[in-house]
């Protein structure tokens, strides 16, 4: 069954199910700020702030110095995008154990799965609920880490902080975080978008529903090819019979007459010579 498309594309919807939830699910990421004091005892130039998913940052703060003695002051990150992050982490895991036991199903009961054609069906179905739930959580959460980059940008986290003003201390970044693994999540996510709208067409062909309409025409019988010789008779005409028709002299008509003035005329010459 993994030699054919069916089993060989569900192999892989397990595959990169495994990656999309993991590499979301498993994340973690700090940056690294810097807030120089004009009074360099008050300053703190390393500033870590750590997050992780589900990327409530609303809940993730840090202390920053105030520049005004030894004081600092408690700040936390702005915005909640667990929802799309939780979101597409389920379908992720969801789509991972239905893809366990449909592979299972085609390995082991595979003339159970096609028995009264309710396997297919129910397969058609649930491939075409997974294929929209991917689309949907895949443009969510390429849209929730989009706001995530933003929340965590190290310049956009200086503007938070009062120290930091045009005229105050002078804030800088040290080191951004490093976004790549949830980069690489959003591409899995729309990879197995592909596969599983993809894999519709196979499952569909398993439910038998097309069948009627791929059935080959009846082969349909050649004519017997027609005799050289008769078809050149019936088709094809001397171009000189109807004006030999139209032109040829009564010889026989002629030839009559001639024979009958021959013969009265013999006897009249024969007797006048006697």
């Amino acid at each position: 069954m993994l030699k054919v498309p069916l089993g060989f594309i569900k192999a892989l919807q397990w595959f990169f199910a495994i990656f999309a939830f993991s590499t979301c699910g498993s994340y973690s990421g700090m940056f690294r700020m810097a807030v120089e004091c004009k009074n360099r005892t008050e300053s703190d130039l390393s500033i870590e702030v750590e997050f992780e998913y589900p990327f409530r940052l609303h809940q993730v703060y840090f202390d920053a110095p105030t520049c005004k003695g030894q004081n600092t002051e408690r700040l936390f990150l702005v915005g909640d995008y667990s929802s799309s992050a939780e979101f597409f982490v389920t379908i992720g895991v969801f789509a991972f154990l239905y893809s366990t036991a449909a592979l299972g199903i085609y390995i082991f009961f595979y003339d159970k799965y096609k028995e009264n054609n309710k396997g297919p069906l129910i397969d058609l179905g649930v491939t075409a609920v997974f294929s929209f739930m991917w689309l949907v959580s895949s443009a969510a959460w390429a849209k929730g880490l989009s706001d995530v980059k933003t929340a965590t940008d190290p310049d956009q986290v200086i503007t938070l902080i009062s120290a930091c003003e045009p005229d105050g201390a002078n804030c800088r970044e040290v080191h951004d975080p490093v976004m790549s693994g949830l980069n690489t999540s959003v591409a899995f996510g729309f990879i197995n978008l592909i596969l599983w709208v993809g894999n519709l067409w196979f499952v569909f062909k398993e439910t038998g529903i097309i069948a009627p309409f791929m059935r080959a025409p009846p082969p349909q019988e050649k004519p017997a090819a027609p005799d050289a010789y008769g078809q050149q008779g019936a088709y094809e005409q001397d171009p000189y019979a109807g004006n030999q028709g139209g032109y040829q002299p009564e010889y026989s008509q002629q030839g009559y007459n001639q024979e009958g003035e021959f013969g009265q005329a013999a006897p009249t010459s024969f007797s006048n010579q006697m």
